[in-house]
């Protein structure tokens, strides 16, 4: 039995939940129901549940600031939020869960299918989802990468391009270091800022910034920090020569 509690404001969407997670969730027992963050963290400490459900959005201490509050992360988390689409980014990135507002039942019953087959040892993860989501979506400085037994903490400045490898993604850096991430390119093209990232082949994301020369041809080529060319393919040509225009 997993037990949880709900940390939510909204006594509509405390008591919705209960009533979804009754129904359609049996493997599921909710221990408490928490009107304020505050009053949360008192639970989660006396009660050591294996699942919480999180606002996002609440007055004095956001879902993101109390997690930041604990030290050790022992439980599951299911973030809910009603819009800010750039925290579910970040929690996307970070392989946590969310459920958006209003919940759907196919959506709740997914997340706790997930959390039953997720292992313990969480924090690293909590951490990562904590840097990223702290930072503004156009003014990303540093990227927290989940490793597993570590977290890279990457400068976006320093990344000349991303490149597709199957379900991974390579990091080919200014430095001529490579790191590479169990993340796929769609991953990193949506937690990048779009301003300063462009998707220039079906496997590649290059940081502009780097961009140090266009050859024009059917899709053409560009010349990179480190004279390294890289392909345009001829679908991607016209949104990156637009990019280019924006600088």
């Amino acid at each position: 039995m997993i037990r949880a509690i709900v940390i939510d404001d909204e006594q509509d969407a405390r008591d919705g939940l209960k009533l979804m997670v009754e129904k359609f969730c049996p493997e599921v027992s909710l221990i408490a129901l928490c009107e304020s963050p505050e009053i949360g963290l008192e639970k989660i400490s006396e009660l050591q549940p294996n699942l919480v459900f999180l606002d996002v959005q609440m007055p004095r201490l956001s879902g993101f600031d109390l997690l930041e509050t604990i030290d050790t992360i022992n439980f599951d988390v299911i973030f809910v939020t009603a819009f800010d689409k750039y925290a579910i980014k970040a929690i996307k990135f970070s392989a946590l869960d969310y459920l958006l507002k209003p919940i759907e039942v196919d959506d709740l019953v997914s997340a706790v299918q997930r959390v039953k087959e997720k292992q313990q040892s969480k924090t690293s993860h909590f951490k990562s989802l904590l840097s990223n989501v702290r930072q503004n979506s156009q003014k990303l400085e540093r990227l927290a990468i989940p490793s597993d037994n570590e977290i890279i903490l990457q400068k976006v400045a320093d990344i000349v391009y991303c490149e597709a490898s199957s379900n991974y993604t390579i990091l080919h850096l200014a430095n001529d270091k490579k790191i590479t991430v169990s993340k796929t390119l769609k991953d990193f093209e949506n937690i990048l800022p779009e301003t300063d990232f462009c998707r220039i082949h079906h496997a590649t994301l290059v940081n502009l910034a780097h961009v140090t020369k266009y050859v024009k041809g059917e899709g053409g080529y560009v010349l990179v920090t480190g004279r390294r060319h890289l392909d345009v393919s001829r679908r991607k040509k016209e949104a990156f020569l637009q990019a280019l225009q924006k600088l």
